[in-house]
C-alpha cells in the first residue's frame, strides 16, 4: 500500500455508511391525448392570418416611447414593468428576419408561452440600423401586431440595459 492509500484509510476509519433510502418510483404520468398535425397547422395558419399589417395604432395610442396597455387594465402594471417585477422568463431575436418570417415567429412564440404559463417575455426587434433606410421596419409592425394578440395584456420599450429601443417587454395573460 501506498502512503496516500493509507492516508486515506486513516481519515475514514470508523466511518458508518449512510443508509440509502430505496428511491421512490412515480406513478405513471398520463401521457396527453395526441393532436392531429393538421389542426395543428391550421390553427396556426389561422393565427398567422389574424395578424393584420394594415392595424393602425390609434393616434392617441402612438407615440415615441414604445408602451400599450390594454383596456381595463391597471396603469401600475406599466410601472411594474418597468421595474422589472415579472421576471423575463423567455426571449426571442427577430434580427436578420423579413416581416412575414417575424410575424410567424411571433405567433408562435406567444403559443409556446401560453402553453408553457410564460408571463413575461422580451422581444427584440432591432433598432433597424441595417434595414435600407436606417429605419426600425420591425419595431412598428411588431406593436402593431402585439396589440392585436388577445394574449398580450402589456408591453413597455426594454431598459437601456436589456435592449432599449431594439426590444420590447410583454406581459401575457395569466393561464
Amino acid at each position: 500500500m501506498t502512503n496516500e492509500e493509507n492516508v486515506f484509510r486513516d481519515a475514514v476509519k470508523g466511518v458508518k455508511p449512510l443508509k440509502i433510502k430505496s428511491p421512490k418510483i412515480q406513478k405513471d404520468i398520463e401521457k396527453p391525448k395526441p393532436i392531429a398535425k393538421k389542426f395543428l397547422e391550421d390553427e396556426k395558419k389561422a393565427l398567422l392570418d389574424s395578424l393584420s399589417d394594415e392595424f393602425i395604432l390609434p393616434e392617441s395610442e402612438s407615440g415615441e416611447e414604445l408602451r400599450y396597455l390594454k383596456k381595463g387594465h391597471s396603469p401600475d402594471i406599466l410601472k411594474k414593468l418597468k421595474k422589472g417585477y415579472w421576471v423575463t422568463q423567455k426571449s426571442i431575436d427577430l434580427h436578420g428576419l423579413v416581416s412575414e418570417e417575424a410575424k410567424s415567429y411571433i405567433v408562435n412564440f406567444i403559443s409556446d408561452c401560453k402553453k408553457r404559463k410564460v408571463r413575461c417575455v422580451k422581444i427584440i426587434h432591432g433598432k433597424g440600423l441595417r434595414s435600407l433606410n436606417k429605419e426600425p421596419v420591425l419595431r412598428n409592425k411588431v406593436k402593431n401586431w402585439l396589440i392585436q394578440k388577445d394574449e398580450v395584456i402589456a408591453y413597455i420599450e426594454a431598459p437601456r440595459h436589456d435592449g432599449g429601443s431594439g426590444a420590447v417587454l410583454v406581459l401575457l395573460k395569466e393561464y
